[in-house]
């Protein structure tokens, strides 16, 4: 284990700042996710932490020592794709072994290492399968063993459950982060999904045009946004973001709720709200309105338990209500948050 140190890192491809100067410092036994949209430089900035690019600028240090300039094999960092690059002529176990056979690791300690990963991600059975004859979420636990054997200081994960189906996916995710709590192992893991990056990490880098906009706990960074990228970047749906009194006003969807429904206080956001979709989620209902007031025509989304979805009707006009302490305000002109309350 190590920590890892960002320090002005930037990467420029002639005009184009895909990076443009990224400081973070990463624990040691932490699990950071970066997050953004695609072309936000997150990959970028995972290729010069691996060795892969070399920075136009800043440094990378991992375990306090500078590696801006190292190649991948003397990083020792393990790295995990989208693709898993299994080698198809290979059975599985030595697939897992190639990394050591490759160091001239001696015969006995790769057959020991190879049990113990595959052990460690329960995978003996599949030791003497081609990967030909493994669902994705197999490949995936192969890919993940082969990177164990190295006993990397830092693993960084581009994406690796992107090309699996949603229950897969699911569980995957759940393993990942199990594994993590077992090795102890420091994780970058660069992905564009939200539910990723908020159930895995322990801290959210949120990245835009190559800058990290907010780092914090996944959290903090949902309930307190630090500008209005990442309040409508993060959450599903995304936070009701409102021009109201020269400023914005924001507030979750979950928080939107009918005032007949509502404990909301004297301090609460009133609004007149038509509805224009009853959108029924299992558990939940999810409400499509047209704002009556105030901004008129502007859309808002919210969540509804049934027995309130039950009293809803498409084309009704209600008064919904959002308790103060659920109110964000940003800034009109920089987007930026601003104290609840404040002009």
């Amino acid at each position: 284990m190590a920590t890892l140190e960002l320090r002005g890192i930037k990467k420029h491809f002639g005009s184009i700042h895909a990076v443009d100067g990224v400081d973070l410092t990463i624990a040691e036994g932490e699990f950071l996710a970066i997050l953004g949209p695609s072309g936000c430089g997150k990959s970028t900035l995972m290729r010069m932490i691996a060795g892969l690019e070399t920075p136009s600028a800043g440094e990378v240090l991992i375990g306090g020592q500078p590696v801006t300039h190292l190649p991948p094999r003397a990083r020792n960092v393990s790295m995990v794709f989208q693709s898993y690059a299994l080698y198809p002529h290979m059975v599985v176990a030595d697939n897992i072994a190639f990394p050591l056979k490759a160091r001239h690791v001696p015969r006995a300690e790769r057959e020991a290492k190879v049990k113990w990963a595959a052990a460690l991600l329960g995978i003996e059975p599949l030791l003497k399968r081609r990967p030909a004859r493994l669902s994705g979420g197999e490949k995936q636990k192969v890919a993940l063993a082969r990177a164990l054997v190295r006993n990397p200081t830092l693993f960084i994960f581009d994406e690796p459950l992107s090309s699996l189906d949603a229950q897969v996916r699911a569980m995957a995710r759940s393993e990942l982060r199990q594994l993590h709590d077992r090795s102890g192992i420091t994780t970058v893991y660069v992905t564009h999904d939200q539910l990723e990056a908020l159930g895995m990490g322990d801290r959210i880098a949120i990245m835009k045009n190559g800058r990290v906009r907010q780092v914090g706990t996944p959290q903090q960074l949902y309930d307190q946004p630090a500008d209005t990228f990442v309040a409508s970047f993060l959450g599903t749906p995304p936070m009701n973001l409102l021009e109201r009194d020269g400023r914005i006003v924001g507030f979750r969807p979950e928080y939107l709720r009918p005032a007949s429904a509502s404990a909301a206080g004297a301090d609460a956001l009133r609004l007149k709200v038509r509805i224009i979709e009853l959108e029924f989620l299992g558990a939940e209902w999810q409400v499509y309105g047209q704002l009556e007031n105030g901004a008129t025509g502007q859309k808002l989304l919210a969540k509804a338990q049934p027995a309130v979805a039950a009293g809803l009707r498409v084309g009704e006009q209600h008064e919904f209500a959002v308790a103060g302490a659920h109110l964000r305000y940003f800034d009109s002109a920089t987007g930026l948050r601003i104290a609840n309350g404040a002009h």
